[in-house]
């Protein structure tokens, strides 16, 4: 059973459709007044993680430990989407995600990003995978930051480890049949929960590619 019902014919059209000068234009390189867009840049803050940075008169973040970011997409065997939940300080809240991480952030400042990803995949969930495809290389938050995402299906998973993260994290791993997968995620924003939105992304790759 396919996690949702009509699918293809609406996300069809939302990929493949041909970009217009329209939907690219951007407030960030095109002034209201109709003015011309200076070529300016300055630093405001660097830290050990984040920095700030302002580029034409728009402030945004970037990271100054990583060169990347990748997320996730593990489906089992079983047909189960593999997620994680973990405590959210920004939001002070638990948050239900894709398993993700970052690119460069140990002491290998080149890391490949498909090693990278399963790397963070082993290390959050405990699951290696025997074939990795790349989905999308995005904009994570465009209008905030720099970063650059890409995302992977992981497949033909195996539990080799006991997951839950790093030293500095305490992941617990979820298993969701991906025909209840929706159900599943209102029964736990329910419970004052928060949800990524990535996930129903998630949800349209494992429909394809399950």
């Amino acid at each position: 059973m396919r996690c949702f019902e009509q699918p293809n014919r609406y996300w069809f059209h939302l990929l493949s459709g041909p970009a217009t000068d329209a939907t690219i234009q951007s407030a960030q390189f095109t002034r209201a007044a109709g003015g011309p867009v200076a070529n300016t840049e300055k630093i405001h803050f660097k830290g050990r993680y984040l920095g700030i940075r302002e580029r034409d008169d728009w402030e945004y973040t970037f990271r100054t430990n990583a060169s990347g970011v990748v997320v996730l997409v593990p489906v089992t065997d079983a047909g189960e989407i593999v997620l994680v939940e973990q405590y959210r300080i920004p939001v002070q809240s638990a948050v239900i995600e894709l398993p993700a991480g970052l690119v460069g952030d140990t002491s290998d400042e080149d890391e490949d990003i498909e090693h990278a990803a399963r790397r963070e995949l082993l290390e959050e969930t405990g699951y290696e995978a025997e074939s990795m495809i790349e989905l999308l290389t995005c904009p994570s938050t465009p209008g905030l930051a720099d970063e650059i995402v890409t995302i992977y299906f992981a497949g033909g998973l195996k539990k080799t480890g006991p997951g839950g993260g790093d030293s500095s994290e305490d992941i617990i791993v979820h298993l969701v049949p991906l025909e209840s997968a929706v159900e599943w995620l209102e029964e736990i924003m329910s419970t004052g929960v928060l949800v990524d939105p990535k996930i129903y992304a998630g949800l349209f790759w494992a429909d394809l590619h399950s």
